[in-house]
């Protein structure tokens, strides 16, 4: 498994180009926008897109999959159906973040908890992972011991759980019990800033110590 990171927006939201090194068959996960940027970076690694990926459905990471889905006729999927009020308010979210204005989105399919993503000869199983949305999705090739994990975990940080439906002990149980049991050595691409490792963050993350807060 081959990656790109190209980072989108104003909110410098990393959008992954993630192809298979045999059949040159790839995938866009979470193109949040700047179109041009994006298609120019396909064109660049020569490689043939099959489909659209999708962690949430925060305005960051779908902003350009729509009208991408159309240029290159590839199904959008993901993310998990529980984030579909997400995706119906996308204009709403356009206008409170200030960014070019995003019509609702429907994907082609939503991914659930146990999926797995065929891109050529390269498997992507799906994690649902809520927390900082409802529906958040995570994507691991464990061959490549690579995960893209959107927004639920940073380089010494955790996504945000202040909107609505954000559920903080949710994240960072799902961080505890379905991420870092994937082990130590896998690396992730986070939606924002620098990759990192699953142990890296299990040791240093300040955030993910100490015990969970009583419900």
């Amino acid at each position: 498994m081959k990656y790109n990171i190209i980072p989108v927006t104003s909110f410098r939201q990393n959008c992954s180009l993630i192809w298979c090194e045999h059949t040159r068959q790839a995938a866009l996960v979470d193109p949040g926008g700047d179109e041009g940027i994006i298609k120019e970076a396909v064109i660049q690694k020569g490689v043939t897109l099959s489909h659209i990926l999708l962690t949430h459905g925060h305005l960051d990471h779908v902003g350009g999959a729509a009208k991408l889905a159309a240029y290159y006729q590839v199904p959008i999927w993901g993310p998990e159906q529980e984030d579909a009020f997400w995706l119906d308010i996308l204009p709403k979210q356009s206008q409170m973040f200030g960014l070019e204005k995003c019509t609702p989105l429907m994907p082609t399919r939503w991914l659930e908890d146990g999926d797995e993503v065929k891109i050529g000869e390269m498997s992507l199983k799906v994690l649902h992972c809520p927390g900082h949305t409802p529906g958040h999705i995570v994507f691991i090739n464990t061959k490549a011991r690579l995960a893209l994990v959107g927004d639920v975990l940073f380089n010494g940080g955790v996504g945000r759980s202040d909107f609505p439906r954000s559920d903080h002990q949710a994240l960072i149980k799902t961080i505890r019990t379905k991420l870092f049991p994937q082990g130590d050595d896998i690396e992730f691409i986070p939606g924002h800033g620098r990759i990192s490792s699953f142990g890296y963050e299990r040791q240093t993350n300040p955030f993910l110590h100490g015990p969970l807060s009583p419900r």
